[in-house]
């Protein structure tokens, strides 16, 4: 029986990853109930069991939405008749978070969970359901911020203890694998909310401009990430040569980082000041740029307030940032 495409498009590179693993171990594989996490699953399982692995699903219930936990119910139900070797469920508070929307804030407690999840598995790997297709949502929303190559490099396909398998899989292809392989996948009520700027993405603006430029627009912006998250690798190993060459005690030689090209220096000054505990969400290009301009526009300036709060100033030849 020969395998359907879009069941072998799910397996292929979720075999690649897990045989990366080079042996025995436990892998978790965080579910939703989604097309994208449950032909994940079933992918692990099929490829996992094979390679001597043991495959634990873990969904995670945020509370958002009524019936939250009943549907958490409903995918342990869904994990263990698929064969994994073991189901968890955790619950998880998502409290507003300063600079956050409630889907970032959502997200940021469901990896905190699955890290802890992780620790007391033993398990090297947690395997993530994103698609091409979140890939290319994720890079057009960075175009439309301004934040540059490191919000157009998208998701990185493994970070941590985390993996992407299925950052090169098309949306189409794990929900026709649900459907051949007989799985009914939940359609999360908030993933066709417009009120979200990633549900309007997806359903607006993603269709115009295929429509308007020609297919294969998610594929292209899938590429731009994988370009764009080479390129800044390299340069943010290079801006750490430099703040390392800029170090002294006090502070950062000014003359050091006033030498260094902008792009190096700037992502330089960006590090120093989430170092100094200058919260991600908050700093700004503005910031970095304001700081710049005590290196290399030097007018007498007395300091730049950063989020934090902090102060970035200049004192004795050295760029220091500290609290007020």
């Amino acid at each position: 029986m020969t395998l359907h495409p879009s069941v072998a498009a799910v397996r292929l590179p979720v075999r690649r990853t897990l045989a990366a693993l080079g042996g025995p171990a436990t892998v978790a594989v965080a579910c939703s109930g989604g097309a994208d996490s449950l032909a994940l699953a079933s992918a692990a399982v099929f490829e996992g069991h094979k390679l001597g692995l043991r495959v634990v699903g873990v969904t995670v219930d945020h509370g958002l939405q009524p019936g939250s936990a009943d549907q958490a119910d409903r995918v342990v139900s869904q994990l263990a008749a698929m064969g994994v070797d073991e189901t968890l469920t955790a619950r998880v508070e998502v409290d507003a978070v300063s600079g956050l929307g409630p889907e970032a804030a959502a997200r940021e407690a469901r990896y905190a969970v699955l890290e802890q999840v992780a620790a007391h598995l033993s398990a090297p790997l947690v395997l993530l359901g994103h698609t091409l297709d979140d890939q290319a949502e994720t890079v057009l929303l960075g175009l439309t911020r301004g934040s540059g190559g490191r919000s157009l490099q998208g998701m990185r396909p493994s970070f941590g203890v985390f993996a992407r398998p299925l950052l090169g899989v098309r949306r189409a292809d794990t929900v026709t694998a649900c459907l051949v392989e007989g799985l009914e996948a939940w359609d999360d009520p908030h993933n066709s909310d417009p009120g979200y700027t990633r549900v309007r993405v997806r359903d607006r603006v993603l269709p115009v401009l295929e429509s308007e430029l020609g297919p294969g627009i998610a594929e292209a912006l899938a590429r731009t990430a994988d370009q764009l998250r080479e390129d800044t690798a390299l340069l943010d190993a290079l801006a750490a040569d430099v703040l390392a060459d800029a170090h002294r005690d006090g502070g950062l030689d000014v003359t050091v980082l006033a030498a260094a090209p902008p792009s190096l220096r700037h992502r330089a000054v960006h590090r120093a000041a989430l170092d100094a505990g200058s919260p991600p969400s908050e700093l700004t290009r503005d910031h970095v740029l304001g700081v710049d301009e005590l290196l290399v526009g030097w007018r007498g300036q007395k300091w730049i307030d950063l989020p934090g709060p902090l102060r970035a100033l200049r004192r004795d030849g050295l760029l220091v940032i500290e609290a007020p």
